[in-house]
């Protein structure tokens, strides 16, 4: 990155607001309702702040997987090499939850404990049959076992996890978040179920992981 471009990013974050908006994107992708209240920001100031983050590369906007009309703001965490963000590892198990639990809960469940030696668990609101194998030869070719993982749901999770993350838009959507809640807009490999969408999936859940669990180290 040349100096240009990494002194825009500094100036983009050196608003407190911004800042702050990109510290609750480290851990959670949010609508710009979400991100409002969460900020306590007029929708019109809250425009602003993200054109200004946009415009820097640090975040992009997507269209909800779910309800089409929804948006998401997502940190592009490749963007965050050395700048000094931070997020608080939740204590206790953590549980990942899309909609069949068969692709990215599964693998966001693995990565976490092998990440951050943190016990996490997996659920779906409408469980599949099997775990796809996509997710399985994924995971291990990422060196994880999924072999003898199957898809469960909600009311079959049998102790109160310390956080919730939803990795799925119909998901998140469908249940009411709390505040022990995060959302990761991850689309679905199954959608286009090849090695390389499958493995891009597992990166981004990776890259996730990685960045909250570095800067909750620092």
């Amino acid at each position: 990155m040349d100096v240009a471009e990494r002194a825009k990013r500094h100036s983009a974050l050196g608003d407190p607001v911004r800042l702050s908006i990109i510290d609750d994107l480290v851990a959670s992708d949010r609508s710009p309702q979400e991100l409002s209240q969460h900020h306590h920001l007029p929708s019109n100031l809250l425009a602003h702040h993200l054109d200004v983050l946009e415009a820097a590369s640090l975040i992009e906007r997507v269209t909800s997987s779910g309800d089409r009309r929804r948006r998401y703001v997502r940190l592009r965490h490749e963007s965050l090499r050395e700048i000094g963000v931070g997020a608080t590892l939740p204590q206790g198990p953590v549980l990942f939850v899309c909609t069949q639990n068969s692709a990215r809960s599964q693998l966001a469940a693995v990565v976490w404990e092998q990440e951050t030696g943190a016990p996490a668990m997996s659920a779906g609101t409408h469980p599949a049959d099997r775990v796809h194998p996509g997710a399985v030869s994924a995971a291990s070719r990422s060196g994880l076992d999924l072999s003898s993982a199957a898809p469960r749901s909600l009311d079959e999770i049998g102790i109160e996890p310390a956080w919730v993350v939803t990795v799925c838009d119909r998901a998140h959507e469908e249940l009411t978040p709390g505040d022990r809640w995060w959302h990761w807009s991850t689309p679905d490999p199954v959608a286009e179920p090849t090695a390389e969408t499958f493995d891009m999936t597992l990166k981004r859940i990776r890259d996730r992981i990685r960045t909250l669990n570095r800067e909750a180290e620092q």
